[in-house]
C-alpha cells in the first residue's frame, strides 16, 4: 500500500457550498481533491500543486511542498478558509502523532 505522505497540519477548503468544509490531512488526499473535486476556477497554481502532490507520491518531493502548493491552489481558486474563521469547536489538534 502505499504511504499517503500526511499533512503535520490539514489544509482546510471550503467546496461545494458555503460552510462545507473539507480538512485535507495529506498528499493523498490533496492530489485526490485536485482531480475530482476542485472548483472549475482553476488556475496555474493548480495544475503546480497537483503535479507537486504526484511527486511526492512518487517520492521525488517533501510533503511540505504539497501542503505549501495546495494553499497556493486554494488561494488561487478563493477556497481555503483562514483559521480564523473555522468555528472554535471545529478546531481539534488535528496533528498526526
Amino acid at each position: 500500500m502505499m504511504d499517503n505522505k500526511p499533512f503535520e497540519t490539514p489544509v482546510v477548503v471550503e467546496l461545494g457550498h458555503v460552510g462545507k468544509y473539507r480538512h485535507i490531512r495529506s498528499t493523498q488526499e490533496a492530489a485526490e481533491c485536485l482531480m475530482t473535486v476542485w472548483p472549475l476556477n482553476r488556475g496555474p497554481r493548480h495544475r503546480d500543486a497537483l503535479d507537486t502532490c504526484l511527486k511526492v507520491l512518487e517520492g521525488y518531493r517533501s510533503t511540505a511542498e504539497a501542503r505549501r502548493a495546495l494553499i497556493e491552489a486554494a488561494r488561487e481558486s478563493e477556497v481555503l478558509v483562514p483559521d480564523d474563521r473555522l468555528p472554535a469547536e471545529r478546531l481539534p489538534d488535528d496533528r498526526l502523532h
